[in-house]
């Protein structure tokens, strides 16, 4: 029997696993095409692709509470914590990345604000998933 609250719990795993594909993708490009990556970051060569590489594989650990979150958003409400904190962290960090920046570093100013934006997005769509969820279990 369907009920109110399933629907609820529906849209927030909705929410969830956005950010689980949105954090998956970059995490495979950034595995599988480094090079197209790391000059955004003003690095390269060989140096910049395995840089790009490991960044995918953090990536792809970092996820994992994010998985237990959208398995059960109620059940698991401390992956849902988790995610939510990860997310400040990217935001609060590129944020003082691109604050202490030197100028003459377009490419990377681009990049951190990129991050920023993305993990910023995140965090809303994750807050949203916790405050629906609150109010359905």
């Amino acid at each position: 029997m369907k009920t109110a609250g399933s629907g609820r719990i529906n849209i927030a795993r909705l929410l969830i696993g956005l950010v689980i594909f949105f954090n998956l993708q970059a995490a495979f490009l950034f595995i599988i095409s480094p090079a197209a990556y790391s000059p955004g970051f003003e690095v390269g060569g060989i140096v910049g692709e395995k840089l790009v590489q490991g960044m995918g594989i953090l990536f792809l650990m970092w996820n994992v509470p994010y998985i237990y979150a959208l398995i059960d958003p109620i059940r698991h409400r401390t992956s849902l914590y988790q995610a939510i904190i990860m997310q400040a962290i990217g935001v609060v960090g590129e944020t003082i990345l691109w604050l202490t920046l030197p100028p003459g570093h377009p490419a990377m100013e681009s990049t951190v604000v990129r991050f920023a934006i993305f993990d910023g997005s995140g965090l809303i769509a994750l807050c949203a998933a916790l405050w629906i969820t609150h109010h359905s279990g």
